[in-house]
């Protein structure tokens, strides 16, 4: 046996497999008998009841909403189809409603505890039972008694949940329940509910819930091949192993802090013996690789909910996450909903998503996104701001209040998203939803209409984008130019490096369809949570401690020089006989400016000896996101004919605020006068030069935020396509002059909420500022 297959070493004391598959030979002959489904529960109690010495052996159903004795060897047979329970309701009604095991010596002592006088069962003195779950809910329990006080071993335990697993496959086959009761049965997962959350991306969404990472179902219970299901397992601990290992190596898992925590917690859980041996034991007692599997993650999750140390449930909560990734790998459904495709307009949940992932959905049936993680400058929330995609994050719990179909009505303005909504919900959304539209119209009748302030200062509205079916909104926004094309999606949505022709004709088609108005390119970014896979080596799969201040962006490129080369010469191709502006991201020092610069100028060489036809101007630019680079304003600006501040990158690196981590999401503001004073001594640094100063980051697009860079005496802003028109009906209602003073005074003596203030001042002018 190999080295990193789980062990098989048998546990003191008597094995939970051989209990197990004693009245799994048994269950094995009911099932394959022609008694009807009544005949073969009788003949189920009994097998249990004699296998484990109990005297009594009862298993009680979900039906219309009440859990119903069924069948018992022990109780009162006058009881069977007459003792009903709710959810909730007496010790049955307590295993079902929380979905968890109870083994007590005496049952009268429990609080839950209700006496039913027809079952005859006041002379049993200890109880045990497990749920009988169905798609992760319960839609019966199985309980043993027995007159003597004493609390069932827990290889009895565990033979009853293994008994438990082979007996929801039995009663679905027969159809004993519905399972549509074990939802309505459940609050969360019945009626109209409504969840909180982060809005990430504001906008209004109506479609129908897929998770992202679709739930398994498992067909199949019983094995048939014992061997067959233990060499299954063995290969998936193997590859799950390798993909943890793969994980150390990638630079987006190498953060110091908790992902570090994190990942160390995998390893510990995907090496741990114990866990893998339990897993064994489960198919030693008759079970398939995925319900051996899916057996040992029940009893982690009733561990969890009797756990009151949050550390140690986080630890469980790590556990069934690698369960599950187990479990994919074992029933080979690895891939996401993406691959599945979209049937119909769509809600996605997620835990967290890449910016790659959520590029591979259909944009016609994606209409929003829920996500129990995420922050505001993550880059995945950059591309839904772009595929203008509403996003709602930090929703705990979200993939356990909702099932597949259910509807959703997502207000990220409000962050909230309704579940399951009412009639009355319904309308109230599509009377928002048509007040939206009409406001949206409103500002398209902008499109035309060019933004200059009341006292007559003209702004430079323009918009970014990163993907060809961005560049019509161009025309549809009335924008002034692209200020900001993200080079890098064209990369990220591509399963192999892009060849240097196909860059180019991108590029050239997205010049052609702007026209006479200005692009300007940023060279490809990636590294950090855009990593790409098909870069790995040296330079892309070092063991970064801070992936987000590692190896990415033009640091990467300058060391990958085909890939920076490959670019610059399509780049260049694309604006043959036009101008073309160009911008490196991340530079933190005047020496990198040059070194991106002069691979540009070697393949203007290259191409000019090769008579090919050049830009007639290339006007080179550059990213403020690193802090540093604004102490070399004066060495860099007379080689720049534009700067570009990148406010997401630049907010985490001022605030020390990692934009991965959901724990920062709200710990700092873009409204904070350490910020708004930074980016007023870069405006006031450039002065002195001829240099285009623009704001491209997600705070350019805010209003209120859009307010306070305009009164720092930026006049130009790249925002997404969506905020153009409200961002020009913005400037028509602003006087600079006043919005600047109003700054500088703020900034010169700090009020302790500058947010509310601006609030107040936009307020008292009849500024919508939301």
């Amino acid at each position: 046996m190999p080295a990193s297959q789980p062990p098989n070493t048998p546990p003191t004391g008597p094995s939970p497999a051989i209990a197990a598959r004693t009245i799994l030979t048994g269950l094995h002959e009911v099932m394959a008998s022609r008694h009807n489904a009544q005949a073969k529960l009788n003949h189920v109690v009994e097998i249990i009841g004699e296998s484990l010495d109990s005297e009594v052996c009862s298993i009680y159903l979900l039906r219309e909403g009440m859990l119903e004795l069924f069948a018992t060897r022990g109780l009162n047979e006058e009881a069977v189809h007459v003792t009903r329970l709710a959810i909730g309701e007496g010790l049955v009604g307590t295993i079902a409603k929380n979905v968890e095991m109870l083994n007590l010596a005496e049952a009268a002592a429990h609080p839950d505890f209700l006496y039913r006088p027809e079952t005859g069962e006041e002379r049993f003195h200890s109880f045990a039972g497990v749920p009988i779950v169905r798609k992760e809910r319960a839609v019966g329990a199985l309980t043993v008694q027995h007159v003597d006080p004493r609390r069932y071993e827990e290889v009895e335990i565990e033979a009853l949940q293994t008994v438990a697993m082979v007996l929801s496959e039995l009663i679905a086959n027969a159809d004993l329940i519905d399972e549509q009761d074990a939802f309505l049965t459940n609050p969360q997962l019945s009626g109209q509910q409504q969840l909180k959350g982060l809005p990430l991306v504001k906008g209004l969404a109506r479609g129908f819930a897929v998770f992202h990472q679709p739930r398994i179902s498992i067909e199949q219970v019983v094995a048939e091949d014992t061997e067959a299901e233990r060499q299954r397992v063995y290969l998936a601990f193997d590859k799950m192993r390798e993909q943890i290992e793969t994980m150390t190596n990638q630079a987006e898992f190498g953060v110091d802090g908790e992902h570090a925590e994190v990942l160390k917690t995998y390893k510990m859980f995907a090496y741990d013996e114990g866990w893998a041996r339990r897993i064994n034991e489960a198919i030693d007692s008759g079970l398939t690789a995925e319900a051996a599997i899916e057996r040992v993650q029940q009893r982690t999750r009733m561990r969890m909910r009797q756990i009151d140390d949050p550390l140690l449930a986080d630890r469980m909560h790590d556990l069934e996450d690698l369960a599950n990734r187990l479990l994919r790998i074992v029933s080979g459904q690895i891939g996401t909903a993406a691959a599945l495709g979209l049937r119909q307009d769509t809600i996605l949940i997620a835990r967290n998503l890449g910016p790659a992932e959520l590029l591979e959905y259909d944009r016609r049936r994606l209409k929003g996104v829920v996500m129990e993680e995420g922050s505001l400058t993550s880059h995945v929330v950059i591309v839904a701001r772009a595929m203008g995609v509403p996003v709602l994050g930090r929703v705990h719990g979200v993939r356990g209040m909702m099932r597949e179909g259910d509807e959703i009505l997502l207000d990220a303005d409000q962050a909230v998203a309704n579940v399951r909504p009412t009639p009355v919900l319904t309308e109230a959304f599509e009377a928002r939803s048509l007040r939206n539209r009409e406001r949206q119209a409103g500002y398209a009748a902008l499109r035309d209409v060019e933004p200059f302030s009341r006292d007559g200062e003209r702004i430079t509205v323009m918009m970014n984008a990163g993907l060809r079916d961005d560049i019509p909104m161009l025309g549809m926004t009335g924008a002034d130019g692209i200020g900001l094309f993200r080079t890098e999606f064209q990369f990220l949505v591509s399963a192999a490096l892009p060849q240097r022709d196909r860059q180019t004709r991108l590029y050239r088609d997205v010049l052609d369809t702007a026209g006479q108005k200005p692009v300007i390119f940023r060279t490809v970014d990636v590294g950090g949570d855009k990593s790409l896979p098909y870069l790995r080596g040296d330079e892309n799969s070092g063991d970064e401690e801070n992936p987000a201040m590692g190896w990415r962006a033009l640091r990467l490129a300058l060391a990958r020089e085909g890939l920076m080369k490959a670019q610059a010469r399509a780049l260049l191709e694309a604006a043959g006989g036009r101008t073309l502006n160009v911008m490196f991201p991340m530079v933190s020092e005047p020496w990198e400016f040059d070194a991106a610069k002069a691979v540009f100028e070697q393949q203007i060489a290259f191409l000019k000896d090769r008579r090919k036809t050049l830009p007639e101007q290339i006007r080179y630019g550059a990213m403020l996101e690193v802090p540093a680079l604004a102490e070399m304003l004066d060495v860099l600006a007379p080689k720049l004919s534009f700067l570009s501040i990148g406010t997401n990158d630049l907010t985490q690196f001022l605030f020390a605020a990692d934009r991965s981590n959901p724990r920062l999401a709200e710990r700092y503001d873009w409204l904070s006068p350490a910020i708004l004073r930074f980016m007023r001594r870069v405006v006031q640094s450039l002065a002195p030069y001829r240099v285009d100063l623009t704001v491209c980051g997600e705070m350019g697009g805010r209003r209120l935020e859009a307010l306070a860079l305009i009164g720092l005496g930026i006049r130009r802003l790249s925002i997404t396509p969506a905020s153009v028109g409200p961002l020009k009906e913005l400037v028509r209602k602003v006087d600079t002059r006043e919005i600047s003073a109003a700054m500088e005074q703020w900034l010169a003596e700090p009020v302790t909420d500058l947010r509310g203030a601006l609030i107040a001042w936009a307020e008292e002018r009849g500024i919508d500022w939301d």
